[in-house]
């Protein structure tokens, strides 16, 4: 285990199947000041395949371990409670944070994202300014705030 050096970028997980959305996110963390490469999947399956290096996702060199999971709920595939499930149940996995961000206002949904140790469980405003600013103020707090010890697996 080691610090993270200042140098290196800040590894991202975007699992987010509205390309729009998806787009709105890497557009709003790119104003969060913190060095970051973003990979972005458009399913629940991606999700797992990326994260286990399965598939196209084989070398780790083009599929780094994220340092943070944006994680859509409602996907194609595999829903996103499965592959939060799945990041939280892997010895190798569950360190990494995951902060839910759906349109989802079901009550069951949120207490099953904590259920399933979510770190974080946001909802999507419906107005692209809100959203912009929902994102960034998330990317500020996970990516500079949140104090995280980056561990290369």
């Amino acid at each position: 285990m080691g610090s993270r050096e200042a140098s290196s970028d800040m590894i991202i997980l975007l699992v987010e199947d509205d390309e729009g959305h998806a787009k709105l996110i890497m557009r709003a963390l790119g104003g969060v000041e913190v060095p970051q490469k973003i990979f972005w999947v458009s399913d629940g399956k991606e999700a797992l395949d990326y994260l286990f290096h399965h598939g196209q996702y084989g070398d780790k060199n083009k599929s780094p371990r994220p340092d943070l999971v944006i994680l859509d709920l409602r996907l194609p595939k595999r829903d996103g409670q499965e592959v939060l499930k799945t990041i939280k149940h892997s010895a190798n996995l569950k360190g990494i944070p995951v902060v839910v961000i759906t349109s989802s206002k079901n009550k069951e949904d949120e207490m099953e994202a904590y259920s399933n140790y979510a770190n974080s469980y946001l909802l999507k405003p419906s107005d692209f300014h809100d959203f912009s600013g929902l994102i960034e103020e998330a990317g500020s707090y996970w990516l500079i705030r949140n104090h995280q010890e980056r561990v290369g697996m």
